[in-house]
């Protein structure tokens, strides 16, 4: 049996994160994969130096300096996918994935997720559109999620989505779960619909099985004010397995960093190990 490491990071920047110390955290965690999310950087412009021993897929997006998604990885892709079938979403650069083969763990198909922030509809028009946007992102990426499973499942492939989801699911994910119910990230209708992707045969939040009793572990923190001291956070980056995989997760949680002037992004990895 071996162990399989694998991150989640939204670094909110690749080159800013990189100068905050990401090369470093990669090199000292020494994960197998590792899913990115607002890497918001050109092709040319990637900082490749920091990951030499890795391999990288990358859907850049056709929004210049927005978003971006990636998977590093120690090994080759056999295939690699961009986007979810969706002429509204894709060319924005909020989906990749990868499958892979590593050679002393099962077959994987890995995605990379960043989903919409949304919009509290009380701030107005231009913000419910936003959250409106949002809704039809998680419908049609839903619906996808559900066709990507199975294939994965017929082709004796675990399957793993790894990112953002921009969700709280319950009130242990958040500091703050009164406060921010009307707020997007933990409205009702989006934590429903996080929920039904759940379940014993389809997808496992695999952090929170390890956690079951746990407020937290957090994994965003705004910049601003005392948050990040206070642990004021939210649980919102996650890895949903197949069940088999989740049922080899062995420790997990956030990589949060020692201090606010070591943090590398608004958001902290989330890191399992997997036997497998």
């Amino acid at each position: 049996m071996t162990t399989l490491r694998i991150a989640t990071a939204n670094v909110n920047g690749i080159r800013a994160s990189v100068r905050r110390g990401f090369g470093t955290w990669l090199e000292q965690r020494g994960p197998d994969i590792v899913a990115l999310q607002e890497v918001r950087c050109g092709v040319d412009d990637l900082p490749v130096d920091a990951w030499p021993q890795y391999r990288l897929s990358y859907d850049a997006g056709s929004r210049a300096g927005r978003n971006g998604v990636a998977v590093l990885a120690r090994w080759a892709p056999s295939a690699v996918r961009t986007g979810f079938g969706s002429r509204s979403f894709d060319h924005e650069g909020r989906y990749l994935e990868v499958d892979l083969d590593p050679p002393d763990g099962p077959p994987l198909t890995v995605g990379s997720l960043y989903l919409p922030k949304g919009g509290n509809p009380d701030y107005g028009p231009e913000w419910a559109a936003k959250q409106r946007r949002k809704l039809r992102f998680m419908a049609s990426f839903g619906r996808y999620l559900t066709r990507a499973r199975l294939d994965a499942r017929r082709a004796g492939r675990e399957f793993l989505v790894l990112g953002d989801f921009n969700i709280a699911h319950t009130r242990a994910d958040l500091a703050n779960p009164t406060a921010n119910l009307r707020q997007p990230g933990f409205r009702p209708d989006e934590r429903q619909w996080f929920g039904r992707l759940l379940g014993p045969r389809t997808l496992v939040d695999v952090v929170r099985s390890l956690h079951p009793h746990d407020t937290g572990p957090f994994s965003w923190w705004t910049w601003r004010g005392q948050a990040w001291g206070n642990d004021t956070g939210w649980r919102i980056d996650y890895h949903l397995a197949s069940p088999a995989l989740a049922a080899g997760a062995v420790t997990g949680g956030t990589d949060r960093e020692p201090s606010y002037e070591d943090r590398m992004s608004d958001h902290s990895p989330v890191v399992v190990d997997y036997a497998v």
